[in-house]
């Protein structure tokens, strides 16, 4: 059934071709979807016949939020280390260890409708395609549960049983655990592996351990994401670009070598600015990266200690007024920067065989992302979900 979608006042496409700008907008538009996909995009008055009608009433769409760094599988609260926080107190990872206790003693239903509930919150604004981590189990038996739960929703799962060493256990023990029986538990449910690459954190992970981490999960055919440069100076982007990453999250603190190494390969930069925001720390430098060559990606980091939103809007709003970037680059880094973190070419952008994954603003412009902070105005209209039931 194809069914014509209009009252598009602008439509983002992320095709540099439409309008030679890489958002590539195209003002009173209009799109068809079949079968879960785009399978035409053009002036409104030119839209051909199609079986069904949806009129938007003057608002604007754009390719579905992509949050590609979330950790939504978990229970307990940490409101408390937050308002600590807000009085001063600094974070080092060390709050990972709460969560950890009560994930492991949640079961499965619960987790379940807690994660529902998550992703019911991303979709109401505007979130179409997301990554979620495991590294709340730390356990063989805890962390291929998470990741077999997060698959339920997505295909793009992480295994993180490197998030922190758990205490009282000796590292090098730790690190063969995650590269050994642990791995094997959970590569059938994962689709990449990520390390938290900090060695400013006494609970995070140095430069060799990140490396055999990654190189493990990478024999077992798991693509490689890492934590780094959040806290500190550090190896993490270095090495995430050496070893061909998708992506490295967070780089508050990078150096000109790490700059330059990330404009000289492929590993999209993701920051995470909900996590400045929830801990008071210094923002990344996104102008800096922008005008280096870097690729950026915009996510949430949805977890309850740093960064306990599930907005991208809100992200994107924290980027334009916090990191240097305007309100174009904000957007683009929120979907197809997200969609290359990801390494995905199906998401992030409106185009002929695109999925038919679409954020809706009762706005007339995409500025009022940014211009509108706070306000609920984007929410996700997903037709691939009809077509997989």
């Amino acid at each position: 059934m194809a069914r014509l979608i209009t009252g598009i006042t602008e439509l983002v496409t992320n095709e540099a071709e439409v309008d030679g700008t890489p958002l590539g907008v195209l003002p009173d538009a209009a799109l068809v979807v079949e079968d879960g996909s785009v399978a035409w995009i053009g002036d409104a008055k030119q839209a051909p016949a199609c079986d069904e009608r949806l009129e938007l009433g003057q608002r604007t769409v754009l390719p579905g939020f992509v949050d590609s760094h979330t950790h939504l599988v978990f229970a307990g609260d940490r409101s408390a280390e937050f308002a600590a926080r807000m009085a001063g107190a600094t974070y080092d990872g060390g709050g990972i260890a709460a969560t950890v206790a009560a994930t492991r003693a949640a079961s499965d239903d619960e987790l379940r409708d807690l994660l529902r509930l998550r992703e019911a919150e991303l979709r109401a604004q505007g979130t179409t395609t997301v990554e979620i981590k495991s590294g709340y189990g730390l356990d063989a038996e805890h962390e291929s549960r998470l990741l077999r739960l997060a698959r339920e929703i997505t295909e793009e799962t992480t295994y993180l049983g490197a998030h922190v060493v758990p205490s009282g256990i000796d590292r090098s023990a730790y690190v063969r655990t995650v590269t050994g029986d642990m791995l094997d538990a959970c590569a059938p449910y994962a689709r990449w592996i990520d390390v938290f690459c900090e060695p400013a954190s006494p609970h995070a992970f140095d430069g060799d351990e990140a490396r055999e981490v990654l190189t493990a999960g990478q024999a077992r055919g798991l693509g490689l994401r890492v934590h780094g440069n959040q806290l500190a100076h550090g190896p993490g982007v270095q090495l995430a670009v050496e070893l061909g990453a998708a992506s490295v999250d967070h780089c508050t603190y990078l150096s000109e070598e790490d700059v330059a190494a990330l404009a000289g390969g492929d590993t999209v930069a993701t920051l995470l600015p909900g996590v400045e925001f929830s801990t008071r720390s210094p923002y990344p430098d996104a102008r800096r990266l922008i005008d280096a060559g870097v690729t950026v990606a915009l996510a949430t980091d949805c977890n309850p200690g740093t960064s306990y939103t599930s907005s991208m809007p809100f992200v994107i709003a924290l980027a334009v007024r916090e990191m240097g970037m305007t309100p174009d680059e904000a957007i683009w880094a929120a979907t197809a920067g997200g969609a290359q973190a990801l390494r995905r070419g199906d998401v992030g952008r409106l185009a002929v065989g695109a999925r038919a994954d679409l954020t809706v603003l009762a706005a007339p412009s995409r500025l009022h992302l940014a211009y509108r902070p706070g306000v609920p105005i984007a929410c996700a209209l997903d037709f691939t979900a009809e077509v997989n039931g």
